[in-house]
């Protein structure tokens, strides 16, 4: 893996940690989840073979501290951090955005509001729930999450929040025996526990009430790839990629492995990412 060039970002109420790769137009990775820039460790390198790849921790996750811990966190206000970071490595050309999980919906909300900056979007498992028909069921899953996050702490909340998200009848997630990480993986996985309780408490209640403006997308949806996992059928991330490809009449592309296919599977993931973001 090669080395980036690292940068410090002051943005409003926050300084991201960003990372550049390679040379050519601007692709911009947004990571999703309690992850940050070391979630496209995978496949940058690759990607920066044909692009100048900027990926970054989102505010508050790992090496992106707030100046208030305590600041409510909205979609708009991640996606004005991405729009600056294209500002200051892309000035003058749109870029192309890939986002995965809650970095798809800051992608979606970017394309959105400020398409002229924009070339492409992938979005790969946007968990914007308030699409679907049973947006109820989900809101009452998130107030249960929040509930057992303060009752009970963050492991009780984590298993619910995962349990909502699995496909109705599936058997649970075994646990996994320990095992020794090499030392960068072991780093990566000790920030993403360390943001857990940030990204469940903060993140995900705003994130998953955020409504995409469907009639604006809709008019952009040439220049927007709706993704999902080909494991991740019947998942509630799953759902509303299907749901906005059927509405807008466009392909849902399917990438290896579930909605961490990412992490999983990135050789797969990153083959199939450098054909979508050129077509």
């Amino acid at each position: 893996m090669s080395t980036p060039t690292i940068g410090r970002l002051r943005v409003d109420g926050a300084t991201l940690h960003y990372e550049v790769r390679g040379e050519g137009p601007p692709l911009l990775l947004i990571p999703g989840g309690a992850g940050g820039a070391a979630s496209f460790d995978g496949v940058a390198d690759a990607l920066a073979a044909d692009y100048t790849v900027a990926s970054y921790d989102p505010r508050g996750l790992s090496r992106s501290p707030l100046d208030d811990p305590q600041a409510r966190q909205q979609v708009a206000q991640h996606a004005d951090d991405a729009f600056r970071l294209l500002e200051l490595l892309s000035p003058d050309a749109p870029a192309r955005v890939v986002g995965c999980s809650s970095g798809a919906i800051v992608a979606l909300h970017m394309l959105t509001v400020r398409p002229e900056r924009i070339e492409r979007v992938v979005a790969h498992e946007p968990p914007v729930v308030e699409v679907l028909p049973d947006a109820a069921e989900h809101r009452a899953l998130l107030a249960r999450v929040q509930e057992t996050l303060r009752r009970d702490g963050l492991m009780p909340a984590v298993a619910e929040f995962a349990a909502g998200l699995r496909r109705p009848g599936a058997d649970p997630v075994p646990a996994q025996a320990a095992t020794e990480l090499p030392p960068q993986a072991r780093a990566r996985a000790e920030r993403t526990m360390a943001n857990m309780p940030y990204f469940l408490g903060r993140i995900v209640p705003s994130f998953m009430a955020y409504v995409p403006d469907l009639d604006r997308l809709e008019t952009l949806s040439d220049r927007l790839v709706l993704a999902a996992g080909t494991d991740s059928h019947g998942e509630l991330p799953y759902r509303p990629a299907a749901f906005l490809a059927e509405r807008f009449g466009t392909e849902l592309v399917h990438f290896p492995g579930g909605h961490t296919g990412l992490t999983t599977h990135p050789a797969e993931f990153g083959d199939l990412l450098r054909k979508v973001l050129t077509t």
